[in-house]
C-alpha cells in the first residue's frame, strides 16, 4: 500500500522537487553532477556537454528461443541518443525470418513445453522472481531508458521502474487465482467453465514508454500461460532486451519470452499477420492500430487488443484552486516530454479563470527545467528522434498559422540533440490542428469555455476517447464530468494515476480492450465450456 501511495504520489504533480534523494545526485552515475537548467531559455553544459552513462550496452541481439542471437540476414539497425544523434548501439535487425523463428520457438514453448503446464504457483514465483530482478537492476534499466529514450533519469528510476515491479508483481499474484465456474442448467447436466491460457501472444510495444509498455503487455500475458513473441520498437529497443534477459535469470523456460527488434513494415507486419500467432497486442498511433488491425484480420482472424492515440480534454472549472490547476494541467501535457498517448493536451479553463490562469500556466512553462536528462534535477529532456522533432515543429508553425496565440517557446533549444522549448498557446479552437491532432510533444494549448454543457460538447467533439482530467471543488460538477466524457479513464483532481489495478484504455479511435487490472487477463485466455450428462442426480 504504501509503494503504491508513493508511486501515485510521484505520478500526480509535477517531478521538479525530486532532487535531494536522487541516485544521480549520490554519485550512482560516474561524472553525474548537480548543474541544472533553470528555465528553458539558459544552455550550459548540461546541453553543450552530455554526461556519458556507465551503463555499457550488453544486450543487442536478438532474443530467440532462450539465446541471444544475429539476425537471419545478419543485418543491423543503429539506435541512438537523442541528446545527440549519435548512435549508441547497432542492433540486430530482424525481419519476417526471424518472427518465423522466434514464433516457431514461442509456439513449441506453448505446444510442448513446460510453461503452460506448470502450476500457476511456479509461474507466480517466476514472476515474483523477476519483479526482484527488476528491483536489484534499477540503475542499468533506468540507465538505458534515459539513454535510448531521452526521458529524466529520475522519472525513470524513481517513478516507472517501482510501477513495474509493482505490476510485474500484481499479476504474479493472479496466476493463481485464475478460474472459471460451474454454471447450473435447465437439464441433468454439469456445466463447467474454464479459463484457458489463448496460445502464442504476439506483442508490439511503442517508443515512449518502453520497459512499462514491455512489462504491460509480458506480466499478464504470462500470468496467464501464454508464450509470447515480442516487437520493441526501433528507436528503443535496449531495455527491453535487458529486461529479458533478466526474466530469463528468474527462471523463465526456453521459447516463452522471445523478443524481436525491427522496423514496423518489416517485422512487425510479419508478426501480425502469422498465422501461428494467437492473439495480437499493439500500442501505438491510431494510424498504426488500422493496418495492424487489418493485417489480423486478413491472416487467422486474431483478437486485437488496441492502445491507440488520445487528444484528451483538461478542464479547469471556474471553483478551481488556480494555483494547482495550473501545476496539474501542465504536469498532464508536459510528463515525458509530452510524448505520452493520454497527455492533457487540449486545456479547457472556465472563462472567469482563464485570464489568471494563462499567466500563470506561462510563468509555469517558463520555469520549466530542460536538459540532459542524465542531470538531477531536470524536468525535460530531448524528443525522441529528428522525425518527432520535426512533427513537433510542424505543428507549432501550423498553430501560429492559424491564428493562435505563441505566449510563449516554440523554438529549438540548444544546438544539438532535439530538445524543444515548453509552448503555450492560447486563443485556441477546435478547428485548428493544434486542437484536433495527436501532437506528442511539449505543446500545451489553452481554449476558454462558458458553462458545463458547452465544454462537454466540445472535449467530445474528437475521434479520440482515451482519457481526461477535471478540476473542480464541486462533486456534483465532477459526477456530471465523468459521465458525460467519452474517455476510457477520467482523473478528477489528479492526473497519470497508474496503480496496476487501474484498467486502462480508450473509447472511439483511441483502441479496443483494455490494459492493466483484472479486465487484462480476458485478453489472455479463452473461456470453454464443459457439459457432462448427469445420471440420476440428487439435484440439479
Amino acid at each position: 500500500m504504501a509503494a503504491a501511495s508513493r508511486i501515485s504520489s510521484l505520478l500526480s504533480r509535477s517531478l521538479a522537487s525530486s532532487t535531494s534523494s536522487s541516485l544521480l545526485s549520490r554519485g550512482r552515475i560516474g561524472g553525474v553532477g548537480r548543474s541544472v537548467v533553470c528555465g528553458y531559455t539558459t544552455t550550459d553544459a548540461a546541453l553543450e556537454k552530455p554526461i556519458t552513462p556507465s551503463v555499457k550496452v550488453s544486450c543487442t541481439k536478438l532474443l530467440i528461443n532462450g539465446d541471444y542471437v544475429d539476425s537471419a540476414s545478419g543485418k543491423t539497425f543503429p539506435t541512438y541518443d537523442p541528446r545527440t544523434g549519435d548512435v549508441i548501439a547497432h542492433v540486430a535487425e530482424g525481419d519476417a525470418e526471424d518472427v518465423n523463428r522466434a514464433v516457431s520457438a514461442a509456439r513449441k514453448a506453448f505446444d510442448q513445453g513446460p510453461w503452460p503446464k506448470m502450476t500457476a504457483y511456479e509461474r507466480s514465483r517466476v514472476l515474483f522472481k523477476f519483479a526482484d530482478l527488476i528491483d536489484q537492476h534499477t540503475e542499468e534499466l533506468a540507465t538505458l531508458e534515459t539513454w535510448d529514450n531521452g526521458k529524466p533519469y529520475e522519472q525513470a528510476a524513481k517513478v516507472e521502474l517501482p510501477m513495474i515491479s509493482r505490476l510485474i508483481r500484481y499479476y504474479a499474484g493472479w496466476a493463481d487465482k485464475i478460474h472459471g465456474l460451474t454454471v447450473p442448467a435447465d437439464s441433468p447436466h454439469l456445466v463447467q467453465t474454464i479459463h484457458e491460457p489463448i496460445g502464442v501472444a504476439g506483442q508490439i510495444i511503442p517508443w515512449n514508454f518502453p520497459l512499462l509498455m514491455f512489462a504491460w503487455k509480458v506480466a499478464p500475458a504470462l500470468a496467464c500461460g501464454n508464450t509470447v513473441v515480442i516487437k520493441t520498437a526501433e528507436q528503443t529497443p535496449l531495455s527491453a532486451l535487458y529486461a529479458a534477459k533478466l526474466l530469463h535469470e528468474a527462471g523463465i523456460p526456453a521459447g516463452v519470452v522471445n523478443v524481436v527488434s525491427g522496423y514496423g513494415p518489416t517485422a512487425g507486419a510479419a508478426l501480425a499477420s502469422h498465422m501461428q500467432v494467437d492473439k495480437l497486442a499493439f500500442t501505438g498511433s491510431t494510424e498504426t492500430g488500422k493496418i495492424v488491425l487489418q493485417l489480423a484480420a486478413k491472416s487467422n482472424l486474431k483478437p486485437v487488443t488496441l492502445e491507440l492515440g488520445g487528444k484528451s480534454p483538461f478542464i479547469v472549472c471556474k471553483d478551481a484552486d488556480v494555483d494547482k490547476a495550473v501545476e496539474l494541467a501542465h504536469f498532464a501535457l508536459f510528463f515525458n516530454q509530452g510524448q505520452c498517448c493520454c497527455a492533457g493536451s487540449r486545456t479547457y479553463v472556465h472563462e472567469s479563470v482563464y485570464d489568471e490562469f494563462l499567466e500563470k500556466a506561462k510563468a509555469r512553462a517558463l520555469k520549466r527545467s530542460v536538459g540532459d536528462p542524465f542531470v538531477a534535477g531536470i524536468e525535460q529532456g530531448p524528443q525522441i528522434d529528428s522525425e518527432q522533432f520535426e512533427k513537433i515543429m510542424k505543428y507549432i508553425r501550423s498553430g501560429v498559422e492559424s491564428g493562435a496565440t505563441l505566449e510563449t517557446g516554440g523554438e529549438r533549444l540548444g544546438d544539438k540533440g532535439y530538445y524543444i522549448q515548453p509552448t503555450v498557446f492560447s486563443n485556441v479552437n477546435e478547428n485548428m490542428l493544434i486542437a484536433k491532432d495527436e501532437i506528442f510533444g511539449p505543446v500545451q494549448s489553452i481554449l476558454k469555455f462558458k458553462d458545463i454543457g458547452e465544454v462537454i460538447r466540445r472535449a467530445n467533439m474528437t475521434s479520440y476517447g482515451l482519457a481526461a482530467g477535471v478540476f473542480t471543488q464541486d462533486i456534483d460538477t465532477a459526477n456530471t464530468l465523468t459521465r458525460a466524457l467519452k474517455v476510457g479513464t477520467v482523473w478528477v483532481n489528479c492526473y497519470d494515476v497508474f496503480d496496476a489495478a487501474i484498467p486502462f484504455g480508450g473509447y472511439k479511435m483511441s483502441g479496443q480492450g483494455r490494459e492493466k487490472g483484472i479486465h487484462c487477463l480476458s485478453n489472455y485466455l479463452q473461456v470453454k465450456a464443459v457439459v457432462t450428462p448427469l445420471k440420476d442426480p440428487a439435484w440439479i
